[in-house]
This record gives structure tokens, sequence and C-alpha cells, in this order.
């Protein structure tokens, strides 16, 4: 009976549940550049990527977007598809933060890091006023290159990674044998 009620408990506690989402290795900067202007323009916290913010450095295009698809991801709760951006990102249990810049876990904690104000630059001339974002690759692209582009996270979730199934199906088929022990015990 003891066996059982460890079992029990060892399958309700499982693991943390501490989920990231970042930009997948081996694509173009050019495809992952439109991913990041998408998340950006469509509800991240990018201001800790703008330029002197905490997690600026790296500048890399890919270091920038798996920061902003992480925001996203976090800012819509961990809701289900909010981590494929077209298949560009994926969702990871490995902490990807860094040295001065940290990845919020969790929707609660968003807005770690040190805030920083985003630098613009504004030109004016008799007809027009512009103002340019450290993320327009192309003015013609759009608010941040991305809204419109059909990058949107997306689809049913499969991010989940062969592991993180395989653990579900571990743990559901425990608890089915702990009951059906349970059971046939009494």
């Amino acid at each position: 009976m003891a066996v059982l009620v460890f079992f029990m408990l060892l399958v309700m506690a499982g693991h943390s549940n501490c989920n990231w989402c970042v930009c997948k290795e081996g694509l173009s900067d050019s495809v992952l550049q439109k991913t990041l202007d998408y998340a950006c323009g469509a509800g991240a916290d990018c201001t800790l990527i703008h330029q002197n913010g905490a997690c600026y450095n790296p500048n890399t295009v890919r270091a920038h977007c798996s920061y902003a698809v992480n925001s996203f991801f976090q800012r819509k709760g961990q809701a289900q598809g909010t981590c494929d951006f077209s298949g560009t990102a994926s969702i990871s249990t490995s902490d990807p933060s860094y040295s001065g810049c940290s990845f919020p876990a969790s929707a609660s904690s968003t807005s770690s890091g040190t805030t920083t104000t985003s630098p613009t630059t504004t030109t004016t001339t008799p007809s027009t006023t512009t103002t340019a974002s450290p993320y327009v690759t192309t003015p013609s692209t759009g608010v941040l290159g991305g809204i419109g582009s059909g990058l949107g996270p997306s689809g049913m979730n499969n991010d989940m990674s062969r592991s993180e199934r395989l653990l579900q199906k571990t743990r559901f088929i425990l608890m089915v044998l702990l009951f059906l022990g349970l059971w046939l015990w009494n």
C-alpha cells in the first residue's frame, strides 16, 4: 500500500513546469527576422532587446528572436499554439537565459531584467514624419515587418518534445495502474 501511495505522489509531483519558447537553430536570419518582427508587433515586450537593453547582446537575430518569441509565449500564458510561429520556434525546458539577461518562465515574470527605453529616430520633412524602429529591415513590410505576413503563432500544439509526450503518457499509465491496483486491493 505504501508503495502505491509513493508512486501516486511521484506521478502527481512530476517535474517543474518551466517552459520557454526559443527560435529554432539552422534557420536563415531573414526568416528569424520576420518571426522577431511579428512577435514584437503582436504583443511581446521587446524593450530589453533594444540597443542598450539588458538582452541586446549578443546582438544577433537569433538571440533577439528567441527573447521576443518567449515574451510573446509567456504573455499569452503559454497557451497551446503560441510557440510555433509557422515552425520557426519551439518549446524548450532548458532555460535560455544568460549572464545579464533573464528570459521569463511564466506570464507573471514577463518584465524581468533591466528595463530601458527604446531609441528611435524621428526625421521631419515638410510633408512626412517617420520613426525608425531597430527591428524594421524593410519599411514596406508593415509594422515591425511581421504583421499580416502569416508568421503568427498557429496550429496545434506540436511544440512538445518527444520526451515530454513520453513523460505525459508514462504518468497517465502509472496513474491508471495505481488506481487499478488500489481498486483490486479493496
